[in-house]
């Protein structure tokens, strides 16, 4: 059985964000957090990942003045949904493009690549009019909208916004489209039909 270590995590972290008079029109938390989440999520990072949204934070009442600077700056502690792609992890998830060289699958809040070589040892031929990659012998497709199941084989987390690169790839068993998958367990639990014994002859000839 395939095992997943969950990728998604709350992570605590702390900063000191500005806040202008503008901003202060509601509660001071409220106004802390709308100005995190327009910092920090859809942010990408090498120690936590991607950032995918601010759940809570805790906001010191007590501000700084800057000279010349009508706005206040107060510490702040905060709760972070992120998603931590790693090595060899198995994930699942959704064509979304195909390309001459592949396909892209959304997984979590991210696309990764899964390119021709990684999908079967069929030959394949990517149709990107058609949004389908066909296998030449099995004739098995995937499509934008194929949910698939793969394996993470490389990980590139920069900084900033859509610097992370993820492969992926289908080339084990039980990986690759659902239905696929499906296909494979039947095959291992003797769901193909077997051809019948030739007939046992006599002896005697009778």
């Amino acid at each position: 059985m395939l095992a997943y270590n969950i990728m998604f995590a709350i992570v605590h972290m702390s900063d000191v964000v500005r806040i202008p008079p503008s901003r202060l029109t509601n509660s001071l938390k409220d106004a802390a957090i709308q100005i995190l989440k327009e910092k920090y999520e859809s942010m990408l990072s090498p120690d936590v990942g991607y950032v995918v949204m601010i759940t809570d934070a805790e906001v010191s009442s007590t501000g700084k003045l800057v000279a010349g600077d009508g706005a206040t700056y107060h510490k702040v502690t905060f709760k972070a949904l992120t998603f931590y792609p790693k090595l060899q992890e198995v994930v699942e998830g959704e064509v979304v493009e195909i390309t001459d060289f592949g396909a892209f699958v959304r997984i979590g809040p991210t696309d990764a690549l899964l390119h021709l070589s990684q999908i079967t040892d069929d030959y394949l031929k990517s149709d990107v009019k058609q949004g389908v990659i066909v296998a030449n012998q099995s004739s098995r497709a995937l499509k934008i909208g194929s949910k698939i199941r793969a394996r993470i084989t490389a990980v590139s987390l920069g900084k900033g916004a859509g610097m992370g690169k993820i492969g992926i790839t289908c080339r084990q068993p039980f990986l690759g489209a659902l239905e696929w998958i499906q296909e494979e367990i039947k095959k291992g639990k003797g769901g193909e039909a077997k051809p019948a014994a030739a007939p046992k002859e006599k002896k005697g000839g009778k």
